[in-house]
């Protein structure tokens, strides 16, 4: 594992596929929030499977400079697409790597889900795996209530974990325009063949009802799941890799 530095602000861990093949092929994976970067053990599963793998923070979260949700975090994961073909620069040692992949894929999941789908409508995205997204903010209230009984949840987030996010007030009220950040505000633009969602009915964070609802209306596969809650992404992509790697394929 290397860790490199996008847009002089995005620090990404990234791990070189373990046995190359012939096409270059890359996968971004974006966290959710707030949570603890873990998806290292992931990261390496993937990598053996012969791709290049990065695992951004977002801007104004953990490592990474910058103000949280100043801008929809799906740009800094494109931001980081964009950097690939000029190549990455390790920066303990300054290690150069050479890449130009041929096939992007991003996998996200809950709020990462989000940025995940709105990474699909680029070009350079071939597909997407989505794993119990947040698909429409007009859930926040909910979500909101059911984590935490103070009255700011910006707020909540500070308190909790300090300066790992740089969370104002003002830029999380912005999630309940409707339009920043939010997979359901693109609707008509998305491709539905270009990106897989896993949910369970169970989920008591996500709704099941929006994300069906969201499948329905964009026409994007959704393989669902009676029990299992709020699915871990790790535990979803190794289980059903076979099927994923079979829609990556297409």
């Amino acid at each position: 594992m290397f860790r490199a530095r996008f847009k002089k602000e995005i620090v990404a861990e990234f791990w070189p596929p373990v046995r190359p093949g012939k096409t270059q092929k890359a996968i971004v994976l974006c966290d959710g929030m707030p949570s603890i970067p873990r998806k290292q053990a992931l990261a390496s599963f993937l990598a053996s499977k012969g791709y290049w793998v990065f695992y951004p923070r977002y801007r104004g979260a953990w490592e990474s400079d910058g103000e949280f949700l100043k801008a929809s975090p799906h740009l800094d994961i494109l931001d980081v697409i964009h950097e690939l073909p000029k190549g990455v620069r390790e920066v303990t040692f300054g290690q150069r790597f050479s890449l130009a992949p041929e096939e992007i894929f991003v996998i996200g999941g809950s709020f990462g889900g989000a940025a995940a789908i709105l990474a699909s409508l680029d070009l350079r995205v071939k597909k997407v795996i989505a794993n119990c997204p947040v698909v429409d903010w007009a859930v926040l209230s909910k979500s909101e209530k059911a984590e935490t009984s103070n009255p700011s949840y910006a707020a909540y987030i500070r308190e909790a974990f300090g300066a790992a996010y740089r969370l104002s007030d003002r830029n999380w009220e912005k999630l309940r325009s409707g339009k920043f950040y939010n997979p359901a505000y693109h609707v008509k633009e998305i491709v539905p063949s270009k990106v897989m969602m896993f949910h369970a009915w169970d989920d008591p964070y996500v709704p099941y009802k929006s994300v069906a609802r969201f499948a329905t209306r964009t026409g994007i596969k959704l393989k669902s799941f009676r029990r299992g809650g709020h699915l871990s992404t790790d535990e979803t992509v190794r289980k059903y890799w076979p099927q994923i790697k079979k829609f990556f394929a297409e």
